[in-house]
Protein backbone atom coordinates (compact mmCIF):
# COMPACT_ATOMS: atom_id res chain seq x y z
CA UNK A 1 0.00 0.00 0.00
CA UNK A 2 3.00 2.15 0.52
CA UNK A 3 4.04 1.85 -2.90
CA UNK A 4 0.68 2.60 -4.24
CA UNK A 5 0.74 6.02 -2.52
CA UNK A 6 4.74 6.83 -3.91
CA UNK A 7 2.94 6.36 -7.03
CA UNK A 8 0.04 8.77 -6.27
CA UNK A 9 2.30 11.21 -5.03
CA UNK A 10 4.86 11.05 -7.64
CA UNK A 11 2.00 11.44 -10.49
CA UNK A 12 0.38 14.38 -8.70
CA UNK A 13 4.12 16.28 -9.08
CA UNK A 14 4.28 15.44 -12.96
CA UNK A 15 0.58 16.27 -13.36
CA UNK A 16 1.02 19.53 -11.62
CA UNK A 17 4.17 20.54 -13.86
CA UNK A 18 1.87 19.35 -16.64
CA UNK A 19 -1.44 21.32 -15.88
CA UNK A 20 0.68 24.72 -16.07
CA UNK A 21 1.38 24.12 -19.12
CA UNK A 22 -0.67 25.86 -22.51
CA UNK A 23 -3.52 23.18 -22.27
CA UNK A 24 -7.26 23.96 -21.59
CA UNK A 25 -8.23 23.39 -17.88
CA UNK A 26 -11.69 23.36 -16.55
CA UNK A 27 -13.23 22.44 -12.68
CA UNK A 28 -15.84 20.15 -12.77
CA UNK A 29 -18.60 19.97 -9.51
CA UNK A 30 -20.41 16.68 -9.14
CA UNK A 31 -23.28 15.37 -6.99
CA UNK A 32 -25.36 12.16 -7.54
CA UNK A 33 -26.73 9.00 -5.49
CA UNK A 34 -23.78 7.19 -3.82
CA UNK A 35 -24.45 3.36 -3.79
CA UNK A 36 -22.31 0.54 -1.92
CA UNK A 37 -22.38 -3.35 -3.09
CA UNK A 38 -20.26 -6.23 -2.19
CA UNK A 39 -18.16 -8.13 -4.68
CA UNK A 40 -19.91 -11.27 -3.76
CA UNK A 41 -23.85 -11.49 -2.54
CA UNK A 42 -26.51 -14.02 -2.10
CA UNK A 43 -29.33 -11.28 -2.62
CA UNK A 44 -28.82 -7.86 -3.99
CA UNK A 45 -27.57 -5.81 -1.82
CA UNK A 46 -27.48 -2.35 -2.55
CA UNK A 47 -26.83 0.74 0.32
CA UNK A 48 -27.57 4.08 -0.65
CA UNK A 49 -26.44 8.01 0.27
CA UNK A 50 -24.60 10.84 -1.16
CA UNK A 51 -21.79 11.18 -3.60
CA UNK A 52 -19.64 14.97 -4.60
CA UNK A 53 -16.65 14.91 -6.18
CA UNK A 54 -14.27 18.12 -7.65
CA UNK A 55 -11.95 17.39 -10.42
CA UNK A 56 -9.14 19.57 -12.30
CA UNK A 57 -9.67 18.51 -16.04
CA UNK A 58 -6.65 19.37 -18.22
CA UNK A 59 -8.02 18.48 -22.16
CA UNK A 60 -4.62 16.79 -23.35
CA UNK A 61 -6.50 16.41 -26.92
CA UNK A 62 -9.67 16.74 -28.05
CA UNK A 63 -10.12 12.87 -26.69
CA UNK A 64 -7.98 12.87 -23.62
CA UNK A 65 -8.37 14.76 -20.51
CA UNK A 66 -6.33 14.09 -17.23
CA UNK A 67 -8.31 14.75 -14.36
CA UNK A 68 -7.30 14.58 -10.33
CA UNK A 69 -9.56 14.44 -8.04
CA UNK A 70 -11.18 14.53 -4.43
CA UNK A 71 -14.67 13.61 -3.29
CA UNK A 72 -16.79 12.35 -0.72
CA UNK A 73 -19.17 9.44 -0.67
CA UNK A 74 -21.42 7.97 2.75
CA UNK A 75 -23.56 5.25 2.30
CA UNK A 76 -25.78 3.43 4.87
CA UNK A 77 -28.14 0.15 4.64
CA UNK A 78 -31.51 0.02 5.36
CA UNK A 79 -31.63 -3.46 6.41
CA UNK A 80 -33.10 -4.81 2.59
CA UNK A 81 -32.17 -6.10 -0.36
CA UNK A 82 -33.19 -4.55 -3.95
CA UNK A 83 -36.29 -6.61 -3.86
CA UNK A 84 -37.52 -5.10 -0.29
CA UNK A 85 -36.67 -8.47 1.44
CA UNK A 86 -34.89 -8.41 4.38
CA UNK A 87 -31.58 -9.35 4.77
CA UNK A 88 -28.51 -9.01 6.86
CA UNK A 89 -25.95 -8.64 4.23
CA UNK A 90 -24.46 -5.17 3.88
CA UNK A 91 -21.73 -3.00 2.39
CA UNK A 92 -21.30 0.47 3.60
CA UNK A 93 -18.69 3.36 3.01
CA UNK A 94 -18.09 6.27 4.08
CA UNK A 95 -15.40 7.68 2.42
CA UNK A 96 -13.20 10.94 0.91
CA UNK A 97 -11.94 9.71 -2.03
CA UNK A 98 -8.56 11.36 -3.89
CA UNK A 99 -6.96 10.59 -6.57
CA UNK A 100 -6.19 10.81 -10.59
CA UNK A 101 -7.69 9.12 -13.74
CA UNK A 102 -7.78 9.54 -17.62
CA UNK A 103 -10.89 10.04 -19.45
CA UNK A 104 -11.24 9.09 -23.36
CA UNK A 105 -14.13 10.73 -24.87
CA UNK A 106 -15.55 10.53 -28.29
CA UNK A 107 -15.10 14.25 -29.36
CA UNK A 108 -19.09 15.14 -30.32
CA UNK A 109 -20.67 17.85 -29.88
CA UNK A 110 -23.92 17.66 -27.91
CA UNK A 111 -23.10 13.89 -27.16
CA UNK A 112 -20.07 12.78 -26.13
CA UNK A 113 -19.53 9.36 -24.39
CA UNK A 114 -16.75 8.76 -22.44
CA UNK A 115 -14.89 6.42 -20.54
CA UNK A 116 -12.07 6.69 -17.57
CA UNK A 117 -9.90 4.65 -15.44
CA UNK A 118 -7.01 5.45 -13.25
CA UNK A 119 -5.77 5.18 -9.27
CA UNK A 120 -6.57 6.33 -6.18
CA UNK A 121 -6.32 6.02 -2.24
CA UNK A 122 -9.88 6.21 0.25
CA UNK A 123 -9.82 7.40 3.66
CA UNK A 124 -12.78 6.48 6.29
CA UNK A 125 -14.69 3.32 6.82
CA UNK A 126 -15.73 0.25 5.07
CA UNK A 127 -18.06 -2.33 6.02
CA UNK A 128 -18.41 -5.70 3.56
CA UNK A 129 -21.14 -8.92 5.69
CA UNK A 130 -22.45 -11.04 3.13
CA UNK A 131 -22.59 -15.13 3.61
CA UNK A 132 -19.04 -15.40 2.81
CA UNK A 133 -17.32 -12.03 3.38
CA UNK A 134 -16.95 -10.47 6.90
CA UNK A 135 -14.46 -7.34 6.48
CA UNK A 136 -14.81 -4.17 8.34
CA UNK A 137 -11.84 -1.65 7.74
CA UNK A 138 -11.36 1.94 8.52
CA UNK A 139 -7.87 4.13 7.86
CA UNK A 140 -6.49 4.39 4.04
CA UNK A 141 -7.57 2.09 1.17
CA UNK A 142 -6.57 2.32 -2.64
CA UNK A 143 -9.32 1.83 -4.92
CA UNK A 144 -9.73 2.13 -9.03
CA UNK A 145 -12.00 4.45 -10.47
CA UNK A 146 -13.87 3.53 -12.93
CA UNK A 147 -16.83 5.58 -14.94
CA UNK A 148 -19.17 5.85 -18.14
CA UNK A 149 -21.28 8.69 -18.93
CA UNK A 150 -22.25 11.49 -21.90
CA UNK A 151 -20.92 14.90 -22.36
CA UNK A 152 -24.46 16.76 -23.04
CA UNK A 153 -24.44 20.68 -24.69
CA UNK A 154 -23.13 22.22 -27.36
CA UNK A 155 -19.41 22.54 -24.96
CA UNK A 156 -19.86 19.04 -23.64
CA UNK A 157 -20.25 21.02 -20.16
CA UNK A 158 -22.49 18.26 -18.36
CA UNK A 159 -22.01 15.15 -17.48
CA UNK A 160 -24.25 12.68 -16.45
CA UNK A 161 -22.89 9.44 -15.12
CA UNK A 162 -22.09 6.18 -12.88
CA UNK A 163 -18.72 6.56 -11.50
CA UNK A 164 -17.70 3.27 -9.89
CA UNK A 165 -14.43 2.93 -7.18
CA UNK A 166 -13.13 -0.55 -6.36
CA UNK A 167 -11.99 -1.61 -3.04
CA UNK A 168 -10.18 -4.80 -3.23
CA UNK A 169 -9.29 -5.04 0.29
CA UNK A 170 -13.48 -4.83 1.10
CA UNK A 171 -14.41 -6.94 -1.38
CA UNK A 172 -17.11 -4.03 -2.32
CA UNK A 173 -17.50 -1.13 -4.60
CA UNK A 174 -18.79 2.47 -3.81
CA UNK A 175 -20.14 4.68 -6.79
CA UNK A 176 -23.04 7.10 -7.83
CA UNK A 177 -25.23 8.25 -10.56
CA UNK A 178 -24.41 11.84 -10.58
CA UNK A 179 -24.44 14.66 -12.84
CA UNK A 180 -21.99 17.33 -13.15
CA UNK A 181 -21.08 20.96 -14.47
CA UNK A 182 -17.91 21.87 -15.94
CA UNK A 183 -16.59 25.25 -15.75
CA UNK A 184 -13.94 26.68 -17.77
CA UNK A 185 -10.49 27.80 -16.53
CA UNK A 186 -8.91 31.12 -18.09
CA UNK A 187 -5.22 30.67 -19.02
Amino acid sequence: MKNIFIVILIASINYTSLAQSKYEKEINVEVGLGLTSPYESTTDVVSTGFFMQGEYVVKIKSWLELKPYAGFITTSSNGKDLNNNPTDEKAETKAFLLGGKARLRAPIPWVAPYLEVGIGGSVGKFETFTSSINIEKSGFLYHIPFAVGLELGKNNGVDIGFRYFFHPSAEQFAGAFAVGISFPLKS
